[in-house]
């Protein structure tokens, strides 16, 4: 009977272990990213952080506004809580990529984007319009922008995606500076996600194609895999507790 108790408990630590199992790291959701700079680099807000160890994550991606923050080495102090937009590359690296302007020789560089290790999506930070003007000037590139009275929210620390200063960061009116001066909306200058097409899809349709009758069989569309492990390891467990309550018999049959 000891040996039916312990093979049950097994059984029972087997399935808890399955239900708690994370599916993936615990960095992954929320970006976490450790980064050094080896010189000072201008974030938004008017912050210049100075050469150190860093920690970026992504507080909130719950829509196409992302909140990033900015912490100290050992997670104690926010730096700064900024507004992102998503942006995309075509190519993901396994490594943290992190972007930055043309500056003048002397001044600290400004960050542009951050790139985590594997995504093709990228946080642009947005500055405020002031200071956006000026960078798109100086690095002749179109750089994104918000109201420059959100610039004292920027430092402020926040832990909740409800606080006033990250709803204001995220409820905004955006625009984009280009080098010469003109405000255009963010489109033009955030690259959208790309469209992922099959091979079928992207082929040129002839006439043929396109008059097809009601004979013509459709495609039939392959839904997205759903099954967890869960079934496999709930067998496991069961075939472990058949042997245990055979270990138990054998004892017997044997006496």
């Amino acid at each position: 009977m000891n040996r039916i108790k312990v093979v049950a408990t097994i059984f029972c630590l087997s399935l808890m272990t399955l239900a708690f199992s994370p599916n993936v790291k615990a960095d992954q959701w929320n970006k976490e990213t450790v980064v050094t700079f080896s010189q000072p680099v201008e974030i938004p807000g008017g912050i210049v952080l100075p050469a150190g160890t860093y920690v970026f994550i992504l507080m909130d991606s719950a829509s196409d506004r992302h909140i990033v923050q900015i912490f100290s080495q050992d997670k104690k102090h926010i730096y700064a809580t900024i507004l992102a937009i998503p942006n995309y590359r075509l190519q993901a690296t396994d490594k943290t990529v992190i972007t930055f302007g043309e500056r003048p020789v002397g001044s600290p560089e400004a960050i542009r984007a951050w790139f985590y290790p594997g995504a093709n999506s990228g946080e642009e930070f947005v500055y405020p319009k002031r200071r956006a003007f000026e960078l798109a000037k100086v690095t002749n590139q179109p750089v994104l922008a918000m109201p420059s009275e959100l610039e004292s929210g920027i430092a402020k620390p926040a832990f909740s995606v409800s606080e006033v200063p990250v709803i204001a960061l995220k409820q905004a009116p955006l625009t984009a500076v280009k080098p010469g001066g003109e405000e255009v909306e963010i489109a033009e200058v955030v690259a959208p996600p790309p469209v992922r097409t099959t091979p079928a899809e992207t082929a040129q349709t002839t006439p043929a194609q396109k008059t097809a009758t009601a004979d013509t069989p459709k495609r039939v569309r392959r839904l997205p895999q759903t099954a967890s492990s869960l079934p496999l390891l709930g067998l496991i467990g069961l075939l472990a507790l058949g042997a245990g309550l055979a270990l138990s018999v054998i004892p017997k049959r044997l006496a």
